[in-house]
């Protein structure tokens, strides 16, 4: 287990290595493009908050990357009536469009990268890895639950 965990540490490396040199002229690093994937694939406008939480992140995290992008034109954020500190975050039509540009370079790059291996193999490290997740989701979630328990005397 510790050899497959090492492997998905260099992989992830290797990967965000890849896609910063994939997206760079496009004014993207590989964080850029993860937060504007998550704020254009949502359906709605939402605060930095609901973002950090859907892809695992802090949201001191993905705020910087907000304001980065922010300041380089790629999202503005807009009022939420629901919450008076805490805008909601849209694309910019420039923020639309490198993330339509970097997405179609990422298919060409993928199927490269892809080209050779079984579609099997391919599904069954997606069903394990997804797997994996679950199961550290469900302990983090265990660990929260357990950190708001009272503490009983012993």
């Amino acid at each position: 287990m510790t050899e497959l965990i090492l492997t998905v540490f260099r992989l992830n490396g290797d990967l965000l290595a890849a896609g910063d040199k994939l997206v760079h002229d496009l004014g993207l690093t590989s964080a850029r493009w993860q937060v504007l994937g998550a704020i254009a694939l949502s359906p709605v406008p939402l605060p930095v908050a609901h973002i950090a939480r859907n892809m695992g992140l802090t949201r001191q995290a993905v705020q910087r990357v907000v304001d980065d992008m922010r300041e380089a034109g790629f999202v503005h954020v807009d009022p939420n009536p629901h919450h008076r500190r805490a805008g909601l975050i849209a694309l910019t039509e420039k923020g639309e469009s490198a993330y339509r540009r970097a997405i179609a370079r990422k298919e060409i790059w993928a199927e490269g990268l892809c080209a050779g291996l079984s579609p099997d193999g391919i599904e069954a490290a997606n069903a394990l890895l997804r797997d994996l997740q679950r199961r550290l989701d469900e302990d983090a979630h265990e660990d929260a639950r357990a950190s708001r328990r009272p503490a009983r005397d012993a």
